[in-house]
């Protein structure tokens, strides 16, 4: 019952809530930006590094 009392006091202040009235700034976004590059560039790496690097020792050894 106590799970209950809880739920329904955080619907309660829920439905009560004002607007922030909160400035975010461009940092935020230059600060997302920034995530998802370095995230798209990490999977390129390891692309590379595990999947494409060891074919291209493999093509040159045969090559030999």
């Amino acid at each position: 019952m106590l799970e209950f009392k809880n739920l329904s006091l955080v619907i309660f202040l829920l439905i009560l809530s004002t607007n922030a009235h909160a400035y975010i700034g461009p940092g935020l976004g230059v600060g997302a930006l920034a995530t998802i590059f370095g995230l798209f560039l990490g999977l390129i790496m390891l692309f590379v590094g595990i999947v494409w690097y060891p074919i291209k020792k493999l093509i040159k050894k045969f090559k030999k």
